[in-house]
């Protein structure tokens, strides 16, 4: 059975794109967010909205590569590039393509987690210390932390 799978990806399932426990997803967070918003730095030495979701997308990607057995690089040598990307474009559409692509990889990795098996929460996440039950309850907790950076960015718009 897979009852802590299925448990774990409903809850990243929720708060990427359902009903969260704690309030508004971000499905809901990023709605009517247009590119020039997402932009914008409204505090000064933080991230923007749509830097944050590069970051969002670019660590659902890791997560991902560690199901299929990629190691997820060390903390002390990882490019800040491959952690925080850089905004290339800020058209309209590549917004859209940012928040589309948010959104898919989150929703597929959700999918990955249903049929991971619990008898492999145990196992080690490849190139890190810790288990994949402690991983799949990470990448709900990161999405609501970062969510909860995003709504406060777009209030100050």
């Amino acid at each position: 059975m897979n009852t802590e799978c299925k448990r774990s990806a409903a809850e990243l399932t929720s708060t990427i794109a359902g009903e969260a426990w704690y309030g508004d997803s971000l499905r809901e967070i990023l709605d009517g967010v247009t590119a020039k918003q997402a932009s914008a730095h409204p505090l000064s030495n933080a991230h923007s909205i749509w830097e944050i979701a590069l970051h969002l997308d670019a660590w659902i990607e890791l997560y991902a590569g560690a199901l299929r057995g990629t190691p997820m690089p060390p903390w002390a040598t990882m490019p800040t590039e491959q952690d925080w990307p850089r905004v290339r474009a800020t058209a309209a559409k590549a917004w859209e393509q940012c928040v589309d692509s948010l959104f898919e990889h989150h929703l597929q990795f959700a999918k990955s987690m249903e049929t991971f098996g619990d008898e492999r929460l145990d196992s080690t996440v490849p190139g890190r210390t810790y288990n994949f039950s402690r991983l799949f309850r990470s990448a709900a907790l990161h999405a609501a932390y970062h969510g909860g950076q995003i709504a406060l960015l777009k209030k100050m718009l």
